[in-house]
């Protein structure tokens, strides 16, 4: 349970976050700050046991037929980065209770701060692949949020788009090769992929699961060439970048190769991959350091660097590498969360982070000036340091680990030049901020910030010293643990001494650090000889070329779209229809799926409905140019014969449906054909022939298509439904129906619960689709003052409605002429009855015919009623029925009886049943599909009534005026 609460405290921080009150600015920060601190001190209550080489897991079933199940896992490796993210977030929590300003939405910033939080710690405690994908797909989305915290910044939403289209696609990477991995392993489970090294080396997929999964980790770690978005995200608040750019999200890409490192390292393609990405990362980043302006620009580019340093050393394909690279991660989260921290602190107190402009904030800023020193010097590699330790043996890595002369060679000699400008652009980084002249002309005056402001800087400062002078002690025993983890007990022997003599790797520690002393004292005299000139760096941008490519997706999309789209609706349903009959096709090319069958006797009853309902069809196609309407009644008769057929083949649960939707939608469609826009010729019509000629085409093109998709549909159906009884699914759903169902009725028990997932995910689309309609119609919703309407007309209005659209309206009394007057008493008194006999077919649905989906429609054909006779205002005018919370609960029941079923251990949407005895009542059996089947009745009603209330809105501008229903457009 406390892997659960690690996980659900953040998310449930950040929804009460996200509800309080805008001036509650100390009430927020205590909060996150509570939930980081419980985060952290739960984690550390596992450390005993995660010493003694135990993994705790948890593991809730979801849908263990597709081996996909909730499953936390935490072993040494897990429990240091999870420290690493609680630990961190309350840290960066106090200082950034003090960052930012009180006219920020402070509210909106610890919401989504606590979301990354919880979303990281689902990364690293994630015992699913499929489950890990997730978490790491909503870091993007909550990282996306807080680089866009101050969205009235171009930088900040072009920084915040930039790093999600390339998270985001990287993240889509990660997903395919996780299915891969699972796939060829035969479960994603964790504990098993990670016991499966030898057979995924071996698998012929390899090659593709290491460029998929390597493209999701090195985007998501900023390396080359997926690094331009990290200097772009700067424009996020300091506490955003000191805890997503340092510490947490871009340690999530090698945190995972790490991971995956027993399973997918050792071979030639991933030193490859994954060590030139690293090299060219440590490099590129080192050098584009140490030209920058700005001091983020500074820090984010000496992250791509350090990160291409832990990425260069996992690509070596050596254990003790990986003692290094899992070392550096986290000395990199100390130094450089403080130096951000710094960076803010300067920001913050002066105005300012220009360079050019920063100059001896020594002197009147002494604390903030130290700690940025000793955190900048641990960044170089200085000794006594933290990062010292972990950056010789990177060097040591480079000079032992090459098995040719080129990287014997090239390898310690790309390590000590990346060290040489990691040393220019720390002291660069000093120097420029914090020594020299005063400064002059600065936008505040600079001062010391709060001392709580300071705290956080001067515990990681701490950290980078204890851990630089007694590394073994401090660090070493949670090192330790995490490598066992990744490597098991065949550990390879590594010192974190200090002290380990002359050798070569504390030569190239000296060459670098006097090196980068060099470096700095020749470009700042190439800078004074050359005033003005830009560097060669800045001819390279990033941001341009990234928005560039953006460019041309979008103009290759215009040129698509100008291509393939028309103006009239028959062209694209035509497109859709081909489309859909040439995929439908594919599974049936290789044949043998029309095996003869013995036809029945045809009944000559049935023939004539059939003939009935090919007739109507057919009138519905012919008129559809003509007459709207009696087109659309016509495709009502098809329908209508489509449920007696149901009916004829012992369906009454498909009959039964099939006609509460016809009668649904029919009238919705017969109430909306009146926006449609009439048919206008222009003057460039062809001459008639020529005219005549092509609707013959046409018409015949059509009659082609609809024949053979109408015959393929029949084809389909045929086969399935006379295909042997072993063979097909239908015999499995009759016999388990009540056994592992508990219904009688067996399309209700296929609907909520074998293919239960199916139908959450349709009235998910039909709640979507109903918010859109609504969404397109309050375009052109009448303004308020519409609503106000004469005594006598409203009276027209509410007591008799049109029940033909499509007549025109009496100027005097609205009503249409021709139409038979209806007393709206007895419609509404039909209302009550018609939510009895709803609620019947709903409560009866799970063992006789009915349903949620089948009350729904009868619900809401009551309401259709209503509203055609009640009047055009008559929907809103009832406040008890509000659809958009009708949607929600609806949405929510049918969730709640998807995932209450974890508390008894059970998959997800399975059902759970109960029997009870009650005096009078008797024998009661309940059931959880109860719940989720009244999601769906009130979905439907829900998404009824809204689309109903869309139309209103255009029946009141339609009827506002006498004259407006001669307006343009309208039919």
């Amino acid at each position: 349970m406390s892997l659960v609460l690690i996980i659900a405290l953040p998310f449930v921080g950040s929804i009460i976050a996200a509800l309080l009150p805008s001036n509650a600015q100390k009430i927020e920060a205590w909060l996150a700050g509570a939930v980081a601190v419980i985060c952290t001190l739960l984690i550390a209550f596992q450390l005993p046991a995660v010493l003694n080489g135990q993994v705790h897991k948890l593991t809730v079933s979801w849908i263990p037929a597709l081996g996909l199940d909730f499953s936390l896992r935490m072993d040494g490796y897990a429990w240091l980065f999870a420290m690493i993210v609680a630990s961190m977030g309350a840290l960066i929590v106090l200082y950034a209770r003090y960052y930012l300003s009180p006219q920020d939405p402070v509210p909106r910033f610890f919401s989504f701060f606590q979301a990354f939080m919880g979303s990281m710690l689902g990364v690293v405690l994630s015992g699913n692949l499929i489950q890990l994908v997730v978490f790491w797909e909503l870091t993007s989305l909550s990282s996306f949020m807080l680089i866009g915290y101050w969205y009235h910044r171009l930088d900040a939403r072009r920084g915040a788009r930039m790093s999600l289209v390339i998270t985001g696609m990287g993240g889509l990477c990660l997903l395919a090769g996780m299915l891969m991995l699972g796939h060829v392993v035969g479960s994603y489970d964790l504990d098993q992929v990670l016991a499966s090294g030898d057979l995924i080396r071996a698998h012929p997929w390899y090659s593709t699961i290491l460029i998929l999964i390597a493209l999701g980790a090195l985007s998501k770690s900023a390396q080359f060439p997926l690094h331009v978005w990290l200097p772009n995200a700067m424009a996020a608040p300091t506490p955003v970048s000191a805890y997503l750019h340092s510490a947490t999200m871009v340690k999530a890409g090698v945190f995972l190769l790490a991971r995956l490192w027993p399973v997918l390292a050792g071979t030639e393609e991933w030193a490859w991959i994954i060590g030139t990405a690293g090299l060219l990362s440590l490099t590129l980043g080192a050098y584009a350091a140490t030209f920058q302006m700005d001091m983020k620009g500074v820090l984010a580019y000496s992250t791509i660097s350090h990160l291409g340093l832990i990425t260069l050393l996992l690509g070596l394909n050596s254990e003790l590498a990986l003692v290094a690279a899992v070392f550096h991660m986290v000395n990199h989260a100390t130094f450089k969360a403080s130096l951000f921290m710094a960076a803010g602190i300067v920001d913050h107190e002066t105005g300012t982070r220009d360079l050019n402009r920063l100059s001896g904030l020594y002197r009147s800023m002494p604390i903030t000036a130290t700690l940025a020193v000793v955190a900048a010097a641990s960044m170089a590699g200085v000794p006594l340091l933290n990062g010292f330790i972990s950056k010789e043996m990177f060097f040591a890595e480079t000079v032992f680990v090459g098995d040719n002369w080129y990287s014997r060679v090239g390898l310690p000699a790309a390590a000590v030049i990346a060290g040489a400008f990691s040393v220019a652009y720390s002291l660069r980084f000093i120097l420029q901020v914090f020594f020299g002249p005063p400064p002059k002309d600065l936008p505040r005056a600079p001062h010391e910030p709060p001392l709580r402001m300071l705290i956080p800087s001067a515990i990681l400062v701490l950290v980078c010293l204890v851990v630089g002078i007694l590394p073994s002690v401090t660090v070493g025993p949670f090192l330790n643990n995490a490598l066992i983890s990744i490597l098991g007990t065949d550990m390879p022997a590594y010192d974190l001494r200090v002290w380990h003599g002359f050798n070569l790797p504390l030569a190239m520690s000296f060459v670098a650090l006097l090196g980068g002393m060099l470096l700095l004292w020749l470009l700042r005299s190439w800078h004074h000889a050359h005033p003005g000139r830009t560097p060669f760096i800045y001819r390279f941008d990033g941001r341009r070329t990234f928005e560039t490519m953006l460019e041309g997706l979008d103009t290759l999309a215009s040129l698509v779209l100008d291509w393939m789209r028309s103006s009239r609706l028959q062209p694209q349903l035509l497109l859709v229809v081909v489309v859909s009959f040439g995929v439908a096709m594919l599974p049936l090319l290789p044949g043998g799926w029309m095996a003869p069958q013995v036809f029945t006797e045809l009944d000559p009853f049935f023939a004539i409905m059939w003939l009935a309902g090919g007739a109507c069809a057919i009138g519905a196609a012919r008129q559809a140019k003509y007459h709207r309407a009696v087109s659309l009644l016509l495709a009502g008769g098809a329908g209508l014969v489509t449920a007696l057929t149901f009916a004829w083949l012992s369906a009454p649960d498909l009959a039964l449906t099939q006609l509460a939707v016809e009668v649904v939608t029919m009238v919705l469609i017969l109430l909306g054909l009146r926006w449609l826009p009439p048919r206008v010729q222009g003057d460039d019509e062809p001459p008639p022939l020529v005219s005549f000629a092509r609707a013959m085409v046409r018409r015949f093109r059509d009659l082609v298509i609809a024949i053979i998709g109408g015959a393929g549909i029949a084809a389909i159906a045929y086969a399935v439904l006379s295909r042997p009884h072993p063979q097909g699914i239908s015999s499995f759903f009759v016999e388990q129906a009540v056994p592992l169902g508990g219904g009688a009725n067996v399309v209700n028990v296929i609907l909520v619960d074998f293919r239960g997932f199916d139908t959450f995910g349709e009235i998910t689309v039909l709640a979507i689709v109903a918010l859109t309609v609504y969404a397109l119609l309050r375009r052109f919703r009448p303004p308020p003052e519409s609503m106000d309407l004469p005594k006598a007309r409203r009276k027209s209005l509410t007591n008799t409605r049109l029940l033909s659209t499509f007549a025109e309206p009496d100027p005097k009394t609205d009503v249409p002429v021709g139409v038979m007057r209806v007393p709206a008493v007895l419609v509404r008194l039909l209302l009550p009855l018609s939510v009895l006999i709803s609620l019947y077919f709903l409560l009866r649905g799970h063992n006789l015919p009915g349903g949620g989906f089948v009350g729904g429609l009868i619900m809401a054909t009551a309401i259709i009623l209503q509203y055609m006779v009640g009047g055009i205002i008559w929907v809103e005018a009832r406040p008890r029925i509000h659809p958009q919370q009708w949607i929600a609960v609806g949405l929510l029941a049918a969730g709640t009886a998807a995932l209450a079923v974890w508390w008894v251990d059970k998959p997800f949407l399975s059902a759970i049943s109960w029997d009870l005895v009650l005096p009078v009542i008797g024998h009661i059996h309940l059931s959880s599909v109860l719940l989720f089947d009244a999601g769906v009745y009130m979905l439907v009603v829900g998404a009824t009534v809204l689309m109903l209330v869309a139309l209103a809105h255009q029946s009141l501008r339609l009827y506002r005026k006498p004259s407006a229903t001669a307006d343009k457009g309208i039919n």
